[in-house]
């Protein structure tokens, strides 16, 4: 299935560095890059759209139809260049998902990105009281460059696969690209939204890039942002689980 991706702004990047946060376990990827986006005032770069997406849409606050979107932005910071991908759902049928990923590595390869950077969370039966942060990656040398004392490198035996757009953009990544993924533990819960382990990941962006993003404004912004995510992840998942036709796969949310 094609993607159309919509380029809405044409601006010259100079090595990039891409931070990916797609809806996933207790969203806190989506949650901690959405954040991103709005407090440092990102430009919104691209729009991205598919067939393979739920056949469904919203009903935003200005009681308008909108399609779910998976959309790029950009924001130069400290005179490095981010690129942030986000949106209300991520492809989840597994030729769909590397189709997607594809198109994300090409956007990469176009502007010169020099690292990749997923986010995700490890679901726990029980909420952490202090989310531990781990990191894995490609690479020796992508590991050894995002060597954090606040990270936890040691995953084999303790983190399953890695599922979805944020472990294909490791392994799909150009040779020679440093593509790490962060993980922070977080419920496992469908419904719950994990804040503390997309603090955590906050965290260390402000240390490693300067972003100087006020974490407490984060709570300040959390109930609006729960309902809102939280609405449309239930509502993608009923329309996603229904049945479409005799013998044919489900929709996994």
């Amino acid at each position: 299935m094609s993607w159309k991706i919509k380029q809405l702004k044409s601006i010259k990047l100079k090595a990039p560095i891409l931070i990916e946060g797609l809806p996933g376990i207790g969203n806190v990827g989506k949650v901690a890059v959405d954040f991103l986006i709005d407090e440092l005032e990102a430009e919104k770069m691209y729009e991205l759209h598919s067939h393979s997406l739920p056949h469904s849409v919203f009903i935003n606050e200005d009681n308008l139809v909108e399609l779910p979107k998976i959309e790029i932005y950009m924001k130069k910071v400290k005179n490095q260049e981010f690129l942030f991908l986000s949106g209300d759902v991520q492809p989840s049928e597994e030729v769909s998902c590397y189709e997607f990923t594809e198109e994300i590595i090409k956007i990469c390869r176009q502007h010169h990105c020099k690292d990749l950077i997923a986010l995700g969370g490890i679901g726990l039966v029980e909420i952490p009281k202090k989310p531990k942060l781990y990191c894995t990656a490609n690479s020796k040398k992508a590991m050894k460059l995002y060597k954090d004392k606040s990270l936890q490198h040691k995953l084999y035996g303790v983190v399953g696969p890695i599922v979805g757009v944020s472990g294909l953009l490791l392994g799909l990544a150009d040779k020679g690209t440093n593509a790490v993924a962060l993980l922070a533990e977080t419920y496992g819960h469908p419904m719950y939204l994990g804040v503390a382990g997309a603090k955590e990941i906050l965290k260390f962006f402000n240390k490693r890039f300067n972003f100087n993003v006020k974490l407490d404004r984060l709570d300040s912004e959390i109930k609006d942002m729960e309902e809102e995510v939280l609405r449309r992840t239930d509502e993608l998942t009923k329309v996603s689980s229904q049945k479409k036709g005799p013998g044919e796969v489900n929709y996994i949310g």
